[in-house]
């Protein structure tokens, strides 16, 4: 072998070294992306693959293209991408959702007998069986050492409790929300935003705690989302309580509609509603100390986070 070719080799085998091979991977469908070391695997979008992480192996599914990057990019401590899941991973993880029903029906029977002050959500077995990590909620903190003595002793595996919130358990368990679809943070809302009542006024919604509630008996995680759309609607609108000049006369701004761009002012003779851009603002609202207070039930406040 010349040397030429030698030096060919060995230059492009640190080449190869200088990068790594990312892949972005979800253990659930509306769950994060995490990126993992795709080492020399061809994986393709929804592969079934079963990667390490710090609790043991778990079966996961392609969610990105494998891109390389550069190794002072990449994360450190990357866990690599073990094999893709062949008959075998799968036959397991279906074993393993018929051992998360069992140890679900026995926990709840541990927990009613113990008489235990929480809820639980969900089990859920790592692929290689190694762990079942038991989801629940509780208002209080919860004594449950015997609890998972039970569990050990009648599941021949290493046991987890691990408290989540009740917007946690929204997104585990699902459900269809207030406007006949399934629940956001189940569907494809990977992270959760705060939600505050500024946001539902703002998008001129009923101050009723049952219309801007979800599942969870906190805000609608969508006012979040769809509020900068509305904040851009409302800019070129006249605030509420404003005194404003149009066709027929001056008159007090009552409501808008920021999706029809639409205002509804008061008149000397009743309620008339105009397009925005046939509105002049004259006077702008009250400020907030001298304006009316406005109506927002107590138990609305109770549901923002």
């Amino acid at each position: 072998m010349s040397e030429e070719k030698k030096d060919s080799q060995i230059s492009a085998g640190s080449g190869e070294k200088k990068e790594k091979r990312l892949v972005g991977i979800k253990f659930h469908p509306a769950g994060k992306t995490y990126f993992f070391d795709a080492l020399e695997h061809e994986l393709c979008f929804s592969d079934p693959v079963i990667v390490e992480t710090e609790n043991g192996l778990a079966f996961a599914r392609v969610v990105t293209p494998v891109c390389a990057f550069p190794r002072e990019q990449c994360p450190p401590n990357l866990k690599p991408v073990v094999r893709k899941a062949g008959r075998t991973d799968m036959e397991r993880e279906k074993k393993n959702r018929e051992r998360e029903a069992d140890a679900l029906k026995l926990c709840l029977e541990r927990i009613k007998s113990r008489e235990l002050n929480m809820k639980l959500v969900r089990v859920e077995y790592l692929h290689d069986g190694s762990r079942a990590i038991f989801y629940y909620t509780a208002e209080q903190r919860v004594d449950f050492r015997e609890l998972v003595k039970d569990l050990a002793h009648e599941l021949h595996t290493r046991i987890e409790m691990r408290q989540i919130g009740v917007r946690d358990e929204s997104k585990l368990v699902g459900g269809i929300g207030n406007c006949g679809r399934e629940v956001c943070c189940a569907s494809f809302l990977t992270e959760f935003s705060p939600v505050s009542v500024k946001m539902a006024k703002d998008q001129c919604l009923a101050m009723n705690p049952s219309k801007v509630s979800g599942l969870c008996g906190r805000l609608i995680c969508c006012l979040a989302f769809e509020h900068p759309l509305y904040q851009e609607l409302l800019k070129g609108m006249p605030a509420l309580g404003s005194v404003v000049e149009t066709q027929e006369g001056k008159g007090k701004v009552l409501e808008l509609n920021p999706i029809f761009q639409t205002v509804s002012v008061q008149l000397d003779e009743g309620i008339k509603k105009f397009p925005g851009s046939q509105v002049k603002e004259l006077e702008p609202a009250p400020k907030p100390e001298l304006a009316e207070p406005a109506e927002v039930p107590e138990e609305l406040k109770k549901l923002e986070e």
